[in-house]
């Protein structure tokens, strides 16, 4: 065997580390051969960054293959737990909860309901803070705007404003 043969591929870090040196020309086409398309851009510091990923996650794979797996779980449970969606509903109000806001001398109602909407005026609306954007004419936290966040302050004690 050739002296040459005998070589290992270089270390994950070496390869890495090398590659802000090549010309756009050889990231273009390690591009091809790692993602078995042609690459998206002529951007240096995306290809990079893309490519450096690329190799970390196909090296690591090899090393241990229940590694994807377990991220792709994680990944979908912090998804899940964070989802806004579900996120809001739990710190919705009861269904039929009347919320009351006083706005400019005129007192406004607000009823939730059980499909997880607000009924308005007789008209149904998605989320509190487009009821509170309608009262108001600007962009409001619905919730914060009804008194609904704990931690919403009451008035005269917003910061900057001394009592």
């Amino acid at each position: 065997m050739t002296p040459s043969r005998l070589q290992e591929k270089p270390s994950i870090t070496a390869q890495v580390a090398a590659l802000p040196s090549l010309s756009i020309q050889e990231l273009r086409e390690l591009w091809r051969e790692l993602f078995d398309k042609d690459a998206p851009t002529y951007v240096k510091t995306y290809l990079v960054r893309r490519i450096a990923y690329r190799i970390q996650e196909v090296e690591f794979r090899k090393l241990n293959p229940e590694l994807l797996d377990n991220n792709r779980r994680r990944i979908a449970a912090l998804a899940e737990a964070t989802d806004q969606s579900k996120k809001s509903a739990v710190n919705r109000p009861p269904a039929g909860t009347v919320l009351t806001r006083e706005y400019r001398e005129v007192e406004h109602h607000v009823t939730v309901l059980a499909d997880g909407q607000f009924e308005f005026k007789g008209r149904l609306y998605p989320s509190l803070s487009m009821i509170a954007r309608e009262i108001t004419g600007t962009r409001w936290s619905g919730p914060e705007f009804f008194g609904l966040n704990k931690a919403s302050k009451s008035k005269g004690t917003r910061k900057g404003v001394k009592e």
